[in-house]
């Protein structure tokens, strides 16, 4: 594996993970969601502001773009440790967008895009726990965190274990500094949330 691969592997991710789309559709809407309630660009925040189409939409965009990172940077070197890092550096660029100035959301639904699209099995594990704690717990940093400590757990029970694809071209060892990378940008980004959480007042999303 060259250098020149994990170098290219950071900048694809970072950069696809940085395109704002939660900002973009809040300015189709005339409105500027790091204004608005936490600041954030992803999804919950979109939420918060423009209700739940555009909140949803801006989910769905994310997640892809976290699945998008992984797949070309394994179609274009075929290595799963580069795939790994493009997939937790598109999380570090949602969550600090170079076009925004080093701002952006906290990375759940890039993460789990990223996860599924590294690793198909870890991610429909994880996906359904993800959207079980954000539409029935109803508590987005804590769904988001999910995401990145499920993906240490999953990834680390399948390699102890031994599972991995049929086709064995995805493996767990070489995934696992994904879930470590992504829980790291994640923790980081939720500081103030894990701080209204241990306070017992952070903030529920409201499905009506």
């Amino acid at each position: 594996m060259h250098w020149t691969q994990l170098i290219l592997a950071v900048l694809i991710g970072y950069l696809l993970g940085s395109i704002p789309f939660g900002y973009l559709i809040g300015r189709m809407r005339g409105v500027d969601v790091t204004k608005h309630a936490s600041g954030r660009t992803g999804g919950t925040n979109v939420y918060r502001a423009l209700g739940k189409r555009f909140g949803l939409m801006t989910g769905a965009l994310d997640f892809v773009k976290g699945a998008a990172a992984v797949l070309i940077v394994r179609s274009l070197f075929g290595n799963e440790v580069a795939a790994a890092l493009a997939g937790a550096m598109a999380v570090f660029g949602h969550n600090w967008s170079v076009f925004l100035r080093f701002r952006g959301g906290a990375g759940g639904s890039t993460g789990a895009g990223a996860l599924l699209a590294l690793n198909p099995l870890a991610g429909a594990i994880l996906l359904p726990i993800f959207l079980f704690v954000l539409f029935v717990v109803r508590i987005a940093s804590v769904a988001t965190m999910t995401v990145g400590v499920g993906s240490i757990i999953i990834l680390l029970a399948f390699y102890v274990f031994g599972v991995s694809p049929a086709s064995g071209l995805h493996p767990a060892l070489a995934q696992l500094p994904f879930g470590l990378l992504v829980s790291v940008g994640i923790f980081w980004s939720l500081r103030p949330n894990i701080a209204r959480l241990l306070a017992g007042n952070e903030r529920r999303i409201e499905l009506r």
